[in-house]
């Protein structure tokens, strides 16, 4: 009888170890099913959701981004076509709605970030007053104690006792005072830390916005010309021949049309790709930035203006535009003695080569040169980098292919990476015009503006030369 009780209850044991999990997991599996493929689905809904199920979400959208981007990738090999042409837009249009759709996820959780660290911050700033004026209060009390003679105590309506329990009190007031000037550079510490986390919690949130931004312009666009394309194969208007021969007569234009240079003149918009495409393969840094921050140097040089040096001694200069005079042209001992040294190599005059003006108002030197507006003392330093990278023996900081492949390597050393392609490049923008992040440059919001402005561009330029590769 035992015998039989203790073999059902090892069959029971076994059936609870082995039957009871399958069970479990097959009602997971069941009735969690759409649960979890709700929390792993890249959709546009953010609100009321958890971080956690934000952050799934977001994993799920940047597979998609992947999945779409190999796509597209696979079928720009095939052989063109209205229908190639017509999957191509479709693949970059989900790309760039699951390139919104985590961006939106990312400015959501940065948003729900920036508001519990301006709460914290709030609450240490709400310590350091009270520590502040507690620390008044006991300097007070102190003082008062200290206020008393000898002969005043000793003249005094206090007994013995209650004197002794002040200087107790005086004893104690020194050690809290201790404690709290020890608090209080703890929290002030602390929250100078956290100020700095807010402020690139803002910097990340204000970048996602932009890249937001120009992925809707971009999903724009493209829906645009996918709708074109749609009634042209439709209505046969024309042949895919013709298109073709419409794309490429579009593309010679864009190659033709001339791309301005600071103190070099201007080259074809095709030269200059084709000089940042050769920049791209030695560092990696992306042609469209390039010619990006090359425009913008060249807008700014247009607004600032060229300067002539009038005194070698001093580094005096004279702008070209105006006649304005400048005392900072160039810096007298750091890069006037190193751009001489450039210009006897290249056969240069200094005394008639262009050179940057100061910038009126902001602190500081001109004297940068060429196209990518080096100063002689960086120039030096990427001098070598070029001429191995180009095969030639004295790079030429004026002449634009040097001075392209100059500014990607320089590009190469400063780069980020955070993970995230356009805050990287944006930083790197503004480190290059001002050696500091978007949001520390010369003055306020002027290094961000520079960055903006930069990342405007590129997105222009990045349609041009995807036009140019598709045709």
């Amino acid at each position: 009888m035992k015998a039989t009780l203790k073999k059902k209850r090892l069959q029971l044991n076994l059936f609870t170890i082995i039957f009871v999990p399958i069970t479990v997991l097959g009602f997971l599996s069941v009735s969690n099913y759409s649960y979890i493929s709700a929390q792993n689905a890249c959709t546009s809904e953010i609100n009321g959701k958890s971080r956690s199920q934000l952050e799934l979400e977001l994993e799920a959208c940047n597979r998609e981004i992947t999945e779409w981007t190999e796509t597209l990738n696979k079928t720009k090999a095939e052989s063109a076509s209205f229908s190639r042409d017509i999957e191509i837009l479709t693949a970059k249009i989900n790309a760039a709605q699951s390139t919104i759709k985590s961006k939106n996820i990312a400015i959501a959780n940065l948003s729900k970030d920036i508001a519990k660290k301006q709460t914290l911050i709030s609450v240490l700033d709400t310590r350091i007053t009270n520590g502040r004026k507690a620390i008044a209060d006991i300097l007070r009390k102190t003082n008062d104690i200290n206020s008393y003679s000898l002969v005043e105590a000793m003249l005094s309506e206090k007994s013995l006792s209650e004197f002794f329990v002040d200087i107790d009190t005086y004893a104690s007031a020194e050690r809290a005072l201790a404690n709290l000037f020890d608090e209080l550079r703890t929290v002030k510490a602390l929250t100078e830390s956290e100020k700095t986390i807010l402020n690139q919690k803002k910097e990340a949130e204000a970048s996602a916005r932009a890249a937001l931004e120009a992925a809707k312009k971009e999903v724009e666009n493209d829906q645009a010309e996918k709708k074109n394309l749609l009634i042209i194969n439709k209505n046969k208007e024309k042949t895919y021949a013709q298109v073709l021969a419409d794309r490429q007569a579009k593309a010679a234009q864009i190659r033709a049309v001339l791309f301005p240079l600071r103190d070099a003149g201007a080259i074809p918009f095709g030269t200059a790709l084709q000089y940042a495409e050769t920049a791209n393969k030695s560092t990696g840094v992306r042609p469209a930035l390039i010619l990006a921050i090359l425009q913008q140097e060249s807008n700014l040089g247009a607004n600032v203006g060229s300067c002539i040096i009038t005194n070698l001694s001093s580094g005096e200069t004279r702008s070209v535009n105006s006649g304005t005079i400048f005392s900072n042209g160039i810096h007298p001992t750091r890069d006037l003695p190193i751009l001489q040294s450039i210009l006897s190599k290249l056969g240069g005059n200094p005394l008639e080569t262009k050179v940057s003006c100061p910038i009126i108002g902001v602190p500081g030197y001109g004297g940068a040169m060429g196209p990518a507006q080096f100063i002689p003392s960086t120039w030096v330093l990427m001098e070598n980098k070029v001429a191995s990278s180009l095969n030639k023996t004295d790079p030429n900081p004026w002449n634009p292919q040097d001075a392209i492949m100059a500014m990607a390597l320089f590009l190469q050393d400063i780069m980020g990476s955070t993970g995230d392609s356009y805050v990287d490049e944006r930083t790197a923008a503004c480190r290059y015009y001002s050696g500091k992040t978007c949001y520390g440059s010369r003055g306020a919001n002027v290094g961000l503006n520079y960055g903006n402005n930069v990342m405007s561009k590129a997105a222009n330029i990045q349609k041009d030369i995807d036009f140019l590769q598709g045709t």
